[in-house]
């Protein structure tokens, strides 16, 4: 039996996660469950109008299996929690205005969430963070690195100028005749594969900033596909040299921000990595190596926490109490980006 302390319900419906947690405000989750949404595979990638058809058939069900599982009842809840950006705007609309829905019925209070800060903060979940810190955040829609003073001070400090990491593995996945989604699956095919086969390039990698850009080497590797047999031995190779430069990328940039940042007055000692990507194995095992190269811990969320989720919402609401604003009339907003007043 739980403890009563605030009692947060939450709910992640960004892309095509669908996604709600029951958590209390002294770190337990009494429940989290995470559906995703098979329907996009036969389409090679998300449709949008059909993710926000799939949340809007499923938020019911699990919402009554999550009070069911915890043994809350919806009036235990203090705060209600939903993403309200960035995402795909359909998804944001059914989960917010859902959630909204269950505060008003419950007249309890609705909190607005930031989808990236829930990513970001996500490492203080189960880790001490030393501050001032780095996040590197990798998912399907976004590749950014954050600097943060304190959980109310995060600045963006480099982003994709045009894909990101996770969209451009399933994007070369598509082209080498891998399911939908890619990521897994050209992880598991690069093992076999020979990483030096091919010479991909390094767009950005020389410049003096620390934005990304993805979207050139994956016509590179289209190129190459249209030039070659696709075989098993060739989306093996490609498989392992697309996981080999995508690393290089991130690794050089990161060590161009710890350069940048680390001043006589202010050292970071812990760099952490969230978002669905940070589960390939490959480029964690990189990264873990610039760490020990700059004297720098690596740190990783919880599992549960790593690809979209709710259990992530509900602990940046707990995490940010007193300070989140909370408002039934903010508008979801595709294009959010974390600001502070």
């Amino acid at each position: 039996m739980y403890q009563k302390n605030m009692l947060v319900f939450a709910v992640e419906t960004s892309c095509d996660e669908t996604s709600v947690c029951i958590m209390n405000e002294d770190k337990t989750i009494l429940s989290h469950i995470v559906y995703s949404q098979e329907i996009h595979k036969k389409h090679g990638g998300v449709v949008p109008e059909l993710a926000s058809r799939a949340h809007l058939e499923i938020l019911q069900h699990i919402t009554k299996e999550a009070l069911k599982e915890s043994g809350v009842k919806l009036n235990d809840i203090d705060l209600f929690a939903a993403t309200c950006g960035p995402g795909l705007i359909g998804g944001l609309l059914i989960g917010s205005t859902f959630t909204k829905s269950l505060s008003i019925g419950s007249n309890k209070p609705f909190v607005p969430i930031n989808h990236l800060e829930a990513h970001v903060l996500s490492t203080f979940y189960n880790n001490k963070i030393a501050l001032p810190h780095l996040s590197l955040l990798v998912t399907g829609g976004h590749t950014q690195i954050y600097k943060l003073d304190n959980i109310n001070e995060i600045e963006l400090i480099g982003e994709t100028i045009d894909d990101a990491v996770g969209e451009a593995f399933d994007k070369v996945a598509k082209i080498l005749g891998l399911n939908y989604p890619g990521g897994a699956e050209l992880e598991r095919r690069a093992l076999k594969g020979n990483e030096d086969k091919f010479s991909l390039p390094q767009p950005l990698i020389n410049e003096n900033n620390l934005n990304f850009s993805f979207s050139g080497l994956k016509t590179a590797i289209n190129i190459i596909a249209k030039k070659n047999h696709i075989n098993e031995e060739f989306v093996n190779d490609m498989s392992a040299s697309f996981q080999k430069c995508i690393s290089a990328i991130l690794e050089k940039k990161l060590e161009k921000a710890i350069k940048l940042l680390n001043t006589s007055d202010k050292k970071f000692f812990e760099l952490s990595i969230v978002g669905g990507v940070a589960n390939n194995k490959y480029i964690r095992t990189k990264l873990t190596r610039v760490c020990k190269r700059k004297n720098m811990n690596l740190v990783l969320p919880i599992n549960e926490m790593m690809s979209d989720n709710a259990a992530m919402i509900a602990w940046a609401c707990i995490n940010k109490l007193g300070k989140s604003k909370k408002n039934i009339y903010f508008r979801p907003n595709p294009r959010l980006s974390i600001k502070y007043d």
